[in-house]
């Protein structure tokens, strides 16, 4: 599970890659930026702005774990054609059109049409594909489909096997067709009304029917059917599974994402390499059994310095919660900054013994909890350009009550954020008490750290199932209940005493900046990132608006959480941040009994009452003072380069070379890592 920040191509390539071209392919030529002189934020386009973010420490890594960083990252980069495509079929060949107006065109690049399609593109490539990474809207054009259509014919040289251009016209053009990428309203079939590429021809029941068929109900391992596949019909109406995996659909990806984890597997020691060779036996069957063998390996490591993630993760994408987009990062360990995870770690335990819900649904035994700080090195997939900062896996929780869990906080994300935006008037703006100013001021940043560290250490992992319960019986609201879930255990720690006495926070203050912080993001400024009049669809935004609502709801009456009206702005303050501790500890017993019962219904309940629609007055007012602002409500990175030092054929040394053009990186990519075709 990941925790996100309320935040948060060169000529068209031919449409394969021989393999020894692909990963004989020379370093960037690129001369190193000196990064005390590179800006923060490198690029601003509607509602984005792009970041670079450092890795310091790489230089002083030794030589066997920089090249293990160097191919751990090219087999990052490889499956950047996969995510496009699962988040919606045609995105590959629009993708493709665009890039090539763009490169190719010769006329004024200042004339609006074209500044219009540049600014288009530049969100397609943020949110790998048309719609929206988090409203999931499919984007409004701002360039005439005439001039479009123009130059199409002009520079556009036919892609084979994909969409005539006049399909292409209308995808682009019309605002019903394949509208949201991800439909997840009470009621509708969400197979059928999502544009994601997770499903074709069939209906949301037929697929609920064709996976409960396969589900064994007395495996006490369930495995994840449906993980790693396309859900389909033959020639004959038979419902089938187009498998990712060598030689099955995304092949072509699939080969040169192996071929760098083999030779990082050459690079690495044990018990990493015997992990890597895991994987890559996964990639090779597609074998979900030895997914989790994999994952059972993975997560106990914990001495690797260096460490990666890489696969189909997350199932945030799909509406049934059920197929995982490809997603990859590669790290390692900030030994300072780990302190603060060990020491949770250690006291894992403790916490579990503590924690407000029933007896019942704690686990009498906490197994495995791994948490460090890390430095990101590369970002991939399903983490770029907009990233998590957190990251706790596997999510399978058979692994998670049998072998533990590894979570993780990347710093010098969080660090990157927070000088991207020092001095931009948003607390100003928005929270009316300057003791809540001050609070977050002076620890603003150690609680949203500590925050992700509990949410993502000890929150995801906490808590077990009851006996029959197998998991998946959430359904839809799988992903905000368990956001949820890991937020409110946050929370209610972040206020504990024992916080004090084990060294992480200097007093309850930390707590009170975090409160203020979350229910302002939770009940007013995270609709800055929605279009007025639609609703709340994303799982971590959904989640932050039910916390938010519910405590406000139920502590109404004794004035917990207040609306207060100044100068015809509208502020929301808490009152009493231990009785909105209390409430977090009721709520989070409530949501863990859903998730261990599997109470569909009350989950739906929960969040159809708490988390989907947003009140339009407030949601008017917010766009308008947060426009004002002048701040981009959303935020991704550029990744940095690293190039092979060699000496007579040997490799000796591994540069690290910041890059600060989003559009250079972004035509690179789609120029070096593009492997497969238009249409899969």
């Amino acid at each position: 599970m990941k925790t996100t920040r309320s935040i948060s191509t060169l000529l068209i390539m031919t449409l394969s890659f021989c393999i020894f071209n692909a990963c004989s392919k020379k370093a960037p030529e690129a001369e190193p930026v000196s990064i005390e002189n590179m800006p923060w934020v490198i690029d601003r386009f509607d509602d984005i702005k792009v970041l670079r973010y450092e890795v310091p420490g790489f230089e002083n890594l030794p030589l066997e774990q920089k090249k293990l960083i160097y191919y751990l990252s090219e087999a990052a980069k490889c499956g950047r054609d996969i995510l496009f495509d699962q988040n919606f079929k045609y995105n590959l060949t629009i993708r493709r059109a665009l890039e090539q107006v763009y490169t190719k065109y010769d006329g004024d690049r200042a004339n609006a049409e074209f500044v219009a399609m540049e600014k288009y593109l530049k969100k397609v490539w943020f949110a790998n594909g048309i719609h929206h990474h988090y409203s999931n809207d499919k984007f409004k054009p701002e360039f005439s489909r005439a001039w479009f259509e123009q130059m199409v014919a002009k520079y556009v040289e036919p892609q084979e096997g994909a969409i005539d251009n006049a399909l292409l016209y209308d995808i682009i053009f019309n605002p019903e067709l394949y509208a949201k990428r991800l439909d997840q309203t009470d009621g509708v079939d969400m197979v059928t009304n999502s544009a994601c590429n997770y499903y074709e021809g069939v209906t949301m029941q037929e697929v609920e029917d064709f996976y409960t068929k396969m589900r064994d109900e007395d495996d006490p391992r369930p495995i994840s059917y449906g993980l790693n596949s396309k859900l389909t019909k033959d020639k004959d109406g038979n419902i089938v599974e187009q498998v990712w995996k060598l030689g099955g659909m995304y092949s072509a990806a699939i080969q040169q994402i192996v071929y760098w984890l083999e030779k990082a597997a050459q690079v690495a020691a044990e018990p990493q390499k015997s992990i890597i060779n895991t994987l890559i036996n996964y990639y090779r069957t597609g074998d979900l059994r030895e997914f989790d063998r994999y994952n059972v390996l993975w997560v106990g490591d914990n001495t690797s310095n260096v460490d990666f993630v890489n696969g189909f993760i997350e199932d945030y994408g799909d509406p049934l919660g059920r197929k995982a987009s490809w997603e990859s990062t590669v790290n390692f360990m900030d030994s300072l900054a780990c302190r603060r995870t060990q020491i949770l770690s250690a006291n894992a335990q403790w916490f579990e013994d503590n924690a407000p819900i029933d007896p019942a649904f704690r686990k009498k035994e906490v197994k495995g909890v791994s948490a460090k700080v890390i430095t990101v090195a590369m970002l991939g997939g399903d983490c770029y350009p907009a990233t998590p900062i957190g990251i706790n896996l596997p999510n399978a929780d058979w692994i998670r009550k049998e072998y533990g869990s590894k979570s993780v906080t990347i710093d010098n994300i969080t660090y990157a954020y927070d000088k991207a935006a020092q001095g931009n008037g948003f607390n100003e703006e928005f929270m009316l008490r300057e003791e809540d100013r001050a609070r977050i001021k002076q620890y603003g940043k150690l609680a949203d750290d500590l925050h992700t560290d509990l949410h993502e250490c000890l929150g995801h992992g906490s808590g077990q199932l009851a006996a029959g319960v197998k998991g998946g019986e959430l359904k839809s609201y799988t992903s905000t209940l368990e956001e949820a879930r890991a937020d409110l255990f946050g929370l209610y720690y972040l206020g504990d005493p024992k916080l004090i006495e084990i060294g992480l926070i200097p007093s309850l203050d930390v707590a009170k900046a975090q409160y203020a912080d979350y229910i302002m993001n939770g009940m007013m400024t995270q609709f800055s990132r929605i279009e007025l009049g639609k609703n709340v669809e994303e799982s971590h935004m959904r989640n932050r608006k039910l916390i938010a609502e519910w405590c406000y709801e139920k502590g109404k009456k004794d004035n917990v959480i207040e609306w207060v009206k100044q100068d015809g702005k509208s502020y929301i303050v808490v009152n009493d941040f231990d009785a909105l501790r209390k409430l977090f500890g009721e709520l989070l017993r409530e949501v863990q009994r859903i998730k261990s019962k599997g109470d569909y219904e009350a989950g739906r309940k929960l969040v159809e009452d708490y988390a989907v629609k947003i009140d339009p007055e407030i949601h008017k007012e917010v766009l308008e003072r947060y426009g004002k602002l002048g701040i981009e409500p959303y935020s991704g990175f550029v990744n940095p380069e690293y190039e092979l030092v060699e000496n007579n054929g040997e490799i000796v040394d591994v540069k690290l070379i910041y890059k600060s053009n989003y559009v250079e990186q972004m035509l690179g990519y789609s120029k070096e890592y593009s492997f497969l075709p238009s249409i899969n």
